[in-house]
């Protein structure tokens, strides 16, 4: 006879094992969007001109828009790695994993917008498409993550995605004033 853990009674293990790799993964994210950052600010120092310009194009409202929605989006997340109900977990899992979809087709809306304006040779065109493009590979593929943990839970797992999530979140909260604000 096995004995079952109700879903509703797991508990959080003290240790886990992947924490290591989870934040070595996270503190490389990071570093490379870092580095991606310091390459638009140091370009808008040499170009100021050609970066008000390409700022001045943007739409704030759908940025914005985003922000809220990421903001939100991580707010479920955390809510399913603090949930020990299995049921609570998923919804919360599925409800991130929607807004991270949301957040993608707002900024392929924005992308369409910009039309002509993204395909521009200028160096804020070029680097503007560089790291949002980049950021977005992660939020789609992020947004995947979350729904099949959402499918398949599982309390690492659960911690893993919602770590690297947040660290996504992150991210885009350096980037939006960098980018569309400064």
């Amino acid at each position: 006879m096995t004995a079952t853990i109700s879903p509703k009674l797991r508990s959080r293990p003290a240790a886990r094992s992947d924490d290591l790799m989870v934040w070595i993964l996270a503190w490389s994210e990071l570093v490379a969007f870092a580095a991606l950052m310091m390459g638009f600010v140091i370009a808008s120092w040499f170009q100021p001109e050609v970066f008000a310009a390409g700022k001045a194009r943007l739409h704030h409202d759908i940025a914005l828009a985003n922000t809220v929605v990421l903001l939100v989006s991580g707010w479920f997340a955390a809510l399913a790695a603090r949930s020990v109900d299995l049921r609570r977990q998923r919804q919360a899992l599925f409800v991130s994993a929607v807004g991270g979809a949301l957040f993608v087709a707002l900024k392929l809306y924005e992308y369409q917008v910009e039309g002509a304006s993204l395909l521009a040779e200028d160096s804020f065109s070029q680097l503007y498409v560089l790291i949002t493009g980049f950021h977005l590979v992660h939020v789609l593929f992020g947004s995947l993550v979350l729904a099949l943990m959402a499918r398949f839970p599982s309390l690492e797992n659960i911690h893993l995605v919602t770590t690297l999530w947040h660290v996504i979140d992150i991210v885009w909260l350096v980037m939006f004033p960098v980018v569309y604000l400064l």
